[in-house]
């Protein structure tokens, strides 16, 4: 329970003072963890000497395991267990890091890979907290924040990590995520409120087995099936057990009294956008991300390539950062004014400028930086308005499931748009030649603007703002609604929540 004293608030008698700056910091460990991911796949290929298809697996490895863990992880975070599991997956994240760092050969360096995917179910868990631990007034912006620290860090992970690998060797940007990872684990073992005072909540085993059956079967169809060949058997087995099991998943789900997913919350209008939008944006941005940091590195002198380095392509994503940062800043003081339901439409025509001046033109770094700062800015938004489209209408238990599932469906919408962007640009490369034609990034840019216009349309989904009951209570859920999907509680609407019995 939340209280406030003296103008602090308190979880449960204990200080939230840092609480905050501490969730940003370990959702700023899942952009880490990403970065060690994609752009990294040449140095494993070359350091390990595998394949570039047999080191895709390690960002494959990644996203599997997070895929299956986020959602197990959310309804986890519904009870008792949140911050024991907080700093479990702080700690897998650490051990996975330093197993990867190690020259010990690429099977361990999997191994640490597929640890660090723990990391990827953080973000719900840290939404759930700031919703728990913090007054509504608080824990609105602190939402939005949390929502975009994996879309927004992205730009910060990726140059950080390719200056590190560049010139300290791809083994210490591993101890670089280990380090990071440490110094969370140590900082949210101190800040992290208990959770102890949370119901019990029970595990739906039979719906984490299926749900995780579906994810990676997609996913590996997704992220291998470039490698495989989209119709070969492992391919088309792999999207036969994701459709198999999302089925059987979805029935299991709909009978169960405490599902490791309520899919009966999708019947609000909110929580069904926010999900659409979460697949959606999700694709379209690292469909951008993957063909710009492809785009820099390519050597010049081939068609359209820059050749920068993978530090001055991570640069690139900086624009980008920032765009999203801005966006967290942006957002409340829209909703607070009562425009919330403009946000994701003026978002989506933004992105699909940015996208149109890619398609046209992508000649040097500074276009990429207005293009990169004008998405990031449009992405931040779409991310940062979610938690408050979910948290409307959806029960306080339930939240970390439901922040778990949106965040899933981010990393499904991630993972397609960066398996679209080598797919498009393998299908311009002609035989006997390594590099893309320059119309097969025109060509992916403008799927880009097809995907932001159902983004857009997916905002016409938003339900009308509501409002508050009247009678008894009415001023708290007024202060409810309008902090978590609304806007900033003015002061007289707090003194009458203090005023009121208790």
């Amino acid at each position: 329970m939340t209280v406030v004293r003296d103008g602090l608030s308190t979880s449960g008698g204990r200080s939230t003072r840092g609480l905050v700056p501490t969730l940003i910091f370990m959702g700023m460990v899942v952009a880490v963890v990403s970065s060690l991911g994609a752009p990294l796949i040449p140095a494993i290929a070359a350091a390990d000497g595998v394949s570039l298809a047999d080191a895709q697996w390690s960002l494959t490895i990644t996203l599997l395991v997070g895929a299956v863990a986020t959602p197990i992880m959310g309804r986890l975070g519904d009870g008792p267990a949140r911050r024991p599991v907080m700093l479990a997956g702080l700690l897998l994240v650490a051990a996975g890091s330093a197993l990867a760092a190690l020259p010990t050969g690429f099977a361990a360096l999997l191994i640490g890979r597929g640890l660090q995917g723990a990391g990827l179910g953080l973000t719900p868990l840290t939404i759930a907290t700031a919703r728990d631990s913090l007054p509504p007034h608080r824990a609105r912006p602190a939402m939005a924040m949390l929502s975009i620290t994996t879309v927004a860090g992205v730009g910060l992970g990726y140059p950080i990590t390719g200056l590190i690998a560049e010139y300290g060797g791809l083994h210490l940007a591993y101890w670089f995520g280990a380090a990071v990872s440490l110094v969370a684990l140590c900082t949210a073992r101190w800040i992290v409120p208990s959770s102890r005072h949370l119901p019990r909540v029970t595990l739906d085993v039979p719906g984490a087995l299926l749900l995780g059956a579906a994810l990676a079967g997609l996913i590996l169809w997704i992220s291998q099936g470039e490698a495989w060949g989209w119709f070969t058997p492992p391919a088309v087995a792999a999207i036969a057990v994701a459709v198999a099991a999302t089925a059987a998943w979805a029935g299991c789900e709909m009978v169960r009294k405490r599902p490791l997913v309520d899919l009966r919350l999708l019947r609000h209008r909110g929580v069904l956008a926010a999900d659409v939008t979460a697949v959606l944006a999700g694709l379209a941005t690292y469909l951008l991300i993957s063909l710009v940091v492809r785009l820099v590195q390519t050597p010049a002198g081939t068609d359209g390539g820059l050749g920068a380095s993978i530090a001055v392509a991570g640069l690139v994503l900086l624009p980008f950062s920032a765009g999203s940062f801005a966006a967290s800043r942006i957002t409340p003081a829209v909703v607070s004014r009562g425009g919330g339901r403009l946000l994701i439409p003026a978002a989506s025509v933004l992105a699909l400028a940015g996208m149109v001046l890619f398609g046209l033109l992508r000649h040097n770094i500074w276009e990429l930086s207005v293009v990169m700062a004008a998405v990031g800015l449009a992405a931040g938004t779409v991310f940062a308005v979610m938690p408050g489209m979910i948290t409307r209408d959806v029960p306080a238990r339930e939240t970390g499931s439901a922040m778990s599932f949106n965040q899933v469906l981010r990393y499904v919408g991630y993972s397609t748009g960066s398996a679209l962007s080598a797919a498009m640009l393998a299908a311009h490369t002609a035989d006997g030649h390594r590099y893309p034609s320059a119309s097969g990034y025109t060509f992916a840019a403008f799927l880009g603007v097809v995907v932001w216009l159902l983004v857009l349309a997916a905002g016409a989904l938003l339900p009308p703002r509501r409002r508050g009951p009247a009678g008894p209570g009415a001023d708290a859920q007024l202060l409810a609604d309008e902090s978590i999907a609304g806007g900033l509680p003015d002061d007289g609407k707090l003194d009458r929540i203090a005023a009121m019995p208790r």
